[in-house]
């Protein structure tokens, strides 16, 4: 129907991507994003690290590898066109010890049947003609991995929303979801928007907005703070292109890792620490309703007792400089603690699901006329665009997204 209209929840960059991608494939379509922030892009993607990733790690086949793909080549498109930023400063993947050349191949032939472009593997002495300062063994480099400005993206995708006919309503928090004949009634307080089709891109809230939705509970999002490090501007000339770890396969996380950004800073992170709060950005922030919520969950004990030691060795680096740099160093030894200043922090919205295992891949519920989205942590900003191209195919058919 032309004459639609749907409702977004959330205006991080994927909700105003999806948003974007409805009004202009379908034309005549009334597109309204519901956002409980004074403005869009506050949390994760406002804290993001503004790496576009290249689709090195993802499993083939799965939704990551798949829209992180096809999402790298339109999002470069857009930046160009728009004059955002979009640096292709490329990335090294180094191993500093003989134990990880094993997973090193392994993410070598997954990054090849990923089409990852240009991947090659390299030796000692190219990592130093590339790094000069990088330790390691070998690596993988990919020269084609980029740095940008998400909130930049995210700022001018509402502009595309509002210049569409569309609107971007701030300061809505969504307080009911409530089917009504024919549609959807969505209301903040005493405020009430009447939609046709309503998405949720709710981000660190996704499971309370689903189950506003009446969507099963599972999974539940468990909130991971990642704080960063910052190389003092002096320092900063130490690396050149973006310096990544060997990931350990049983975590969805990438481990600490040097990242040069668009404004010429250097950061050392993240580590991954459960945070206290679904917006627990500092150490000291805690919400005893989420954590009543982790605690009654049985998922949040089954992934304690699996990972419990890692939880402690991330703990020790947020609250030392010293612990918190010791890996870092593997990596770029010239860097020690005198180097670094403390830096921000993000929090990662992590899916979990009942058996305490970390969801790895997008998930995507569909409940009558509401989809939720349920999973997507990185690279969700990099896949955004191609994401909203999924999400209106699985909403309105195929032919919306051609």
């Amino acid at each position: 129907m032309a004459d639609e209209t749907i409702g977004i929840v959330g205006a991080g960059i994927v909700g105003l991507a999806t948003a974007r991608e409805i009004a202009l494939r379908r034309p005549g379509t009334r597109v309204v994003v519901m956002e409980k922030e004074p403005e869009v892009a506050v949390h994760q993607t406002g804290h993001n690290s503004g790496v576009v990733h290249a689709g090195i790690y993802y499993a083939p086949g799965s939704l990551k590898a798949d829209l992180c793909v096809r999402g790298v080549s339109i999002l470069r498109e857009y930046c160009q066109d728009r004059g955002l930023p979009y640096e292709e400063i490329g990335k090294l993947v180094v191993a500093v010890r003989p134990d990880e050349l094993g997973r090193m191949e392994n993410l070598y032939e997954r990054a090849r049947n990923n089409h990852v472009p240009e991947l090659r593997k390299i030796s000692r002495e190219e990592i130093k003609e590339l790094e000069p300062h990088v330790g390691g063994i070998a690596a993988l480099h990919s020269p084609r991995t980029a740095i940008t400005d998400y909130p930049a993206i995210a700022r001018e995708f509402a502009k595309d929303i509002e210049a569409s006919g569309g609107e971007v309503k701030l300061g809505f928090p969504v307080t009911s979801i409530t089917n009504v004949p024919g549609g959807i009634e969505v209301a903040s307080g005493q405020e009430r928007v009447r939609v046709d089709r309503l998405i949720l891109c709710a981000g660190l809230h996704s499971d309370a907005v689903a189950k506003l939705a009446q969507d099963k509970k599972a999974p539940k999002i468990i909130p991971f703070r990642g704080e960063y490090m910052l190389l003092r501007p002096d320092r900063t000339h130490l690396v050149r292109g973006l310096i990544y770890p060997v990931p350990d396969p049983r975590y969805p996380f990438l481990g600490v890792h040097f990242t040069p950004r668009v404004d010429g800073s250097v950061e050392v992170g993240p580590n991954a620490v459960l945070a206290l709060a679904r917006e627990g950005y500092k150490l000291g922030r805690i919400s005893l309703k989420d954590l009543a919520g982790l605690a009654a969950y049985p998922g949040s004990w089954r992934m304690a007792a699996q990972h419990w030691r890692t939880g402690i060795k991330e703990y020790r680096g947020s609250l030392s400089a010293s612990a918190f740099m010791k890996d870092a160093k593997l990596y770029v030894p010239g860097v020690g603690v005198a180097d670094v200043v403390r830096g921000g922090a993000g929090v990662r919205a992590q899916a979990l699901d009942p058996d305490g295992t970390l969801v790895d891949d997008f998930r995507i519920h569909q409940v009558g006329r509401i989809t939720a989205v349920r999973n997507a942590p990185s690279p969700a900003a990099t896949a955004s665009m191609a994401i909203a191209e999924h999400i209106v195919e699985a909403v309105f058919g195929a032919s919306s997204a051609n």
